[in-house]
């Protein structure tokens, strides 16, 4: 019970984090999990499988867009993702959003909850 509650939190703000990520410098999806993963304390651990699609909505939402990029020698070229200004906008009004129900969260949940 208690695992399939925390993938419900986990749901509604991965394309939060997603699309916060991405402000903060172009990436592409195998790097895009590993930050997930490290920044999180290993809470946001992704699949390519969960990542792609949102990464998908992000980029049909002109938030984000995507470029190849060649690496040298033998490497496999990388799909790049950066941020538009629409998506740092975006962004930035999300993140007011979560500023907001965190904090409703909060006082909803704290010591003096029960007794308003």
């Amino acid at each position: 019970m208690e695992e399939r509650f925390l993938q419900q939190l986990k749901k509604g703000v991965l394309e939060l984090l997603v699309l916060q990520t991405i402000c903060r410098g172009p990436t592409y999806g195998y790097e895009l999990i590993a930050q997930l993963g490290s920044r999180s304390g290993g809470l946001f651990t992704l699949r390519e499988g969960t990542l792609y699609p949102i990464l998908y909505r992000l980029e049909d939402d002109g938030l984000i867009e995507a470029v190849w990029q060649q690496e040298t020698g033998r490497a496999a070229p990388r799909k790049i993702y950066s941020a538009t200004e629409k998506g740092r906008e975006e962004n930035e009004r999300r993140l007011g959003l979560w500023a907001g129900f965190r904090t409703a969260v909060d006082h909803f949940c704290g010591e003096d909850a029960g007794h308003e």
